[in-house]
C-alpha cells in the first residue's frame, strides 16, 4: 500500500509531539533551540544521505510501503521527515533522561536529609 512507510512516520511523529507538549520537554519548552536543532540535524542527514547516495553507498530499494515520491535520485520524500522525527526524538529522549536523572537526584537529597 503506497503512502504506509510516510503514514506510519507521521502518525509517530504526532504522538512524539503530544508526548512533548504533555511533558513541556524540547519543543514547548525550548521552542525556538528545538526548532533549530531538528533543521539542522535534518539538513545534515540528508546532506550526509546525499552524499552516501552520490558515492553509491545508499541506494532507494523497492518497497510497496513508500509513496513513489523521490526528492532527487534515491532520495524517497520520506527520508527528510524520517530524519526530522528521528531528531526530535533525540531531543525529546535527551531531556526525559535529564528530567529523570534530576528527579532522582532531588529524592535522594530528600531522603538524605529525612534520614538525618
Amino acid at each position: 500500500m503506497p503512502g504506509l512507510y510516510l503514514l506510519a512516520l507521521l502518525v509517530s511523529f504526532a504522538g512524539m509531539l503530544t508526548l512533548d507538549a504533555r511533558y513541556r520537554l524540547a519543543l514547548w519548552a525550548a521552542p525556538v533551540p528545538s526548532g533549530l536543532a531538528i533543521l539542522l540535524g535534518t539538513v545534515f542527514f540528508v546532506a550526509w544521505d546525499a552524499t552516501c547516495i552520490a558515492a553509491g553507498v545508499f541506494v532507494r530499494g523497492g518497497s510497496p510501503l513508500l509513496l513513489g515520491v523521490e526528492l532527487f535520485p534515491h532520495m524517497p520524500v520520506e527520508e527528510p521527515v524520517f530524519l526530522a522525527f528521528l531528531c526530535h526524538l533525540a531531543l525529546v529522549t535527551h531531556a526525559a533522561a535529564l528530567r529523570l536523572a534530576q528527579r532522582r537526584r532531588a529524592a535522594r537529597r530528600t531522603s538524605d536529609g529525612e534520614a538525618r
